[in-house]
């Protein structure tokens, strides 16, 4: 596994992180299923009949994708502006990924650019990366899209943008994250992925699904950043 693992590090001229997963767990200290259960009182507010399967989704994304789905801009957009507020809230108690923040920036030391890519609003990433100093060592940001979740990860929409900004070709760059979203997502968009099996349930899902490597901790990535060539 390290070796896969150098041997992709030694083809790339850029790192994309997820945000939650990765980085940090968003929602440690202010429950994804709290922010849902809001998230589901401003579809009733809007005068929404949130259906059975709807009212107990406890991922606050999922709720903002379905409500995006209906093609109701003015309720999207206000389940959009509340899950901004609660994300913005949500990362003064986030819980620090162990080894993220030493991936960051052996990433950066490493002469590699680094740039966030997530399904979380920018707002959010770029108030955690400066309350944590790791502002720095991030060269882009590329948050959800304001009101258009159709646009988030699986999307490559996101990726591609970061891609783009980093003027690296899209096989030279590769995305770090912890969910079939961002496999799907850099599959799609032709970067390079490492699967971050969080849970154990996520190792042979992510590499049915084309990562070119799964780890299992950041540290793994961390290391090998910290030995690469320039590090």
């Amino acid at each position: 596994m390290s070796a896969d693992l150098g041997r992709l590090l030694g083809e790339v001229g850029a790192v994309l992180l997820d945000f939650d997963g990765p980085v940090c767990s968003i929602f440690a200290g202010y429950p994804a299923p709290q922010v849902a259960a809001e998230l589901v009182d401003v579809l009733r507010r809007c005068g929404v009949d949130v259906p059975p399967d709807l009212a107990s989704e406890p991922d606050p994304l999922e709720v903002l994708r379905r409500t995006g789905a209906t093609g109701d801009q003015g309720v999207t957009r206000a389940v959009e502006a509340a899950l901004c507020a609660a994300e913005r809230r949500a990362v003064e108690t986030a819980e620090p990924t162990p080894y993220g923040r030493e991936a960051v920036v052996a990433a950066r030391q490493a002469g590699l650019p680094v740039a966030m890519v997530s399904n979380n609003s920018a707002g959010a990433v770029d108030a955690y990366l400066s309350a944590r100093r790791l502002a720095a060592h991030v060269s882009l940001v590329v948050g959800r899209a304001y009101a258009d979740p159709a646009r988030m990860k699986p999307n490559p929409a996101p990726i591609l943008e970061a891609v783009q900004a980093l003027a690296e070709p899209p096989h030279r760059c590769l995305l770090v994250g912890d969910s079939m979203s961002d496999i799907e997502g850099a599959r799609a968009a032709g970067t390079r992925v490492i699967g971050y099996a969080n849970r154990p349930a996520k190792l042979a899902a992510f590499q049915a699904a084309g990562a070119d490597v799964v780890i299992t901790s950041m540290g793994e990535l961390a290391r090998l950043l910290i030995e690469r060539p320039g590090g």
